[in-house]
């Protein structure tokens, strides 16, 4: 597969040195866009091989559409609000896709996107949601999807080991502003979080939300989110990220109608109980006493794959030697969930999340007007 990779800053210099380091096999970078000479003298080796610079992704596509360079897919890795344009044009190009997260800064161009891509028959286009990669995160999405334990009561997130200095803002002139990255951490750290949840959880169905800008650091967007959700099962959740908390942590609790999932620093735990929670409340006769329970570890063969899997994953669908693990309309929903949770901040108000595409026009075009407002 010959690779475009569209944005050489730094995640699209950590892509192209898993592929030129043999960690993806099956692909060749035949073109890069916007690399620094001291990034590129980092790379040297595949510019050794004939690998063409570009300006600009128009540019790049001037010259694929006039053939003078051969080029099978593009990997996206420039600033949000740019994803959904550079992806649509390649695809009416007939070039596969792989967009990094997330799909960009409003859900009207992840649907987008989306729409463009399925006109053009046999066009693969994935998303780079490597968390999902992870054993441990299948495993507990593979326990609360089958029920095992009952139906989902709670779930609550604690993320703060996304800690960021200032000197992580100063790095780029687009990063810390509305019109830049689109948002703050709910965009640039949490879409893996926020993916995860609606991956492993389902969607929830409002959200009210709270989302302090520049808390702790000179920025626009905001550096620390707390949020309530509902799901349609009638359970609850809380999320809470900051980039300005340290010592941070990662914590995920997931209570079920018979267990309770503990995931923290890399390890998985589960409390069993051995009776039924809705049986023992109704006929136990001590009103102190809690149901027994038995913690146990949960293992799970496998490795973590991360975005070398991603890319070889999109390499091989390409290929037509396997099925995309994480599908583009996959970039829709947690874009949806955190537009939700900046407009409920903004009108300190629940969002209800569309359940149909008349209701997300609406709420697309909602959000896209208070969004203008910030910029």
């Amino acid at each position: 597969m010959k690779l475009a990779i569209i944005g050489m800053g730094i995640m699209g210099c950590k892509y192209a040195k898993m592929i030129s380091d043999g960690q993806v096999t099956g692909v060749e970078i035949t073109a890069v866009t916007r690399i620094t000479p001291e990034r590129k003298e980092g790379l040297k080796e595949i510019f050794e091989n004939g690998t063409k610079i570009f300006e600009t992704a128009d540019d790049l596509f001037e010259a694929v559409g006039q053939k003078t360079i051969k080029v099978d897919a593009v990997l996206i890795v420039t600033p949000h609000l740019s994803h959904s344009k550079i992806a649509v044009n390649a695809m009416k190009l007939g070039l596969h896709v792989l967009c990094d997260k997330p799909a960009g800064a409003y859900s009207r161009q992840a649907r987008e996107m989306c729409e463009e891509a399925g006109k053009h028959e046999g066009l693969i286009f994935g998303m780079m949601f490597n968390q999902r990669m992870n054993s441990m995160h299948q495993k507990i999405r593979e326990i609360v999807q089958s029920g095992v334990y009952g139906t989902m009561k709670r779930v609550s997130w604690t993320i703060t080991d996304w800690y960021r200095p200032d000197g992580y803002y100063a790095s780029g002139v687009w990063r810390g502003t509305w019109d830049g990255e689109g948002g703050g951490i709910l965009l640039n750290q949490c879409p893996h979080n926020l993916d995860l949840l609606q991956w492993i959880c389902g969607m929830p169905v409002s959200v009210q939300a709270f989302c302090n800008e520049g808390k702790y650091h000179n920025i626009a967007v905001e550096d620390e989110v707390t949020a309530y959700f509902t799901f349609e099962n009638g359970a609850t959740g809380t999320f809470y990220s900051t980039t300005g908390e340290a010592s941070g942590i990662n914590r995920l609790e997931i209570s079920m109608e018979d267990a309770l999932l503990v995931y923290e620093k890399g390890e998985l735990k589960v409390r069993e109980l051995k009776v039924h929670e809705a049986e023992y409340r109704k006929t136990a006769t001590d009103y102190f006493a809690q149901p027994e329970g038995e913690w146990k570890n949960i293992t799970c063969e496998g490795t973590d794959l991360q975005h070398p899997g991603i890319l070889q994953n999109f390499a091989d669908a390409v290929d037509g030697k396997a099925e995309l693990f994480v599908a583009g309309t996959e970039g829709t929903k947690s874009l949806m969930l955190a537009n939700a949770m900046y407009l409920s901040s903004w009108k300190k108000q629940m969002v209800k999340l569309p359940e149909n595409l008349e209701e997300e026009i609406a709420f697309e075009t909602e959000y896209e007007e208070e969004f203008a407002k910030k910029v």
